[in-house]
């Protein structure tokens, strides 16, 4: 498996976990250490502890939306890696950046951001990808 492969997977496994609802899975998606995460519309939060709180407290609701994701794109240095995404909730598109950091040979999660795309979904999926000429 190529380190983008493996990226790609780290990145389906935090997919995974919300499309579970499982906080146990959510939880080891994320380093234990120097994270953080932008939730769309929420200020940043920096630690582990408010970080999974954040997800405890989303996927016990009865309100939340899937959440799908196309067009991963991976970006590998080093030890660092990057997914960008686009992610579907609730009929609305966001772009998302998921970064992880390389931990004991297994990809972890460090910050998480995503934020809304200012065209309709149906525009954004025939946009070309992320600035990319094809």
């Amino acid at each position: 498996m190529t380190d983008e492969d493996a990226l790609l997977a780290a990145n389906a496994a935090y997919y995974h976990a919300f499309d579970a609802a499982d906080f146990a899975r959510m939880s080891v998606v994320w380093a234990d250490d120097d994270v953080s995460c932008v939730h769309p519309g929420w200020p940043v939060l920096i630690g582990r502890q408010a970080i999974l709180q954040s997800y405890r407290d989303i996927l016990r609701s009865p309100l939340q939306e899937a959440i799908g994701h196309r067009e991963d794109l991976a970006i590998v240095s080093g030890s660092d890696g990057r997914v960008i995404c686009t992610e579907i909730v609730g009929g609305m598109a966001l772009v998302a950046t998921n970064w992880f950091k390389r931990i004991d040979g297994a990809w972890r999660m460090v910050h998480h951001q995503a934020s809304p795309i200012a065209v309709p979904i149906d525009e954004a999926a025939s946009q070309p990808s992320f600035g990319r000429l094809n």
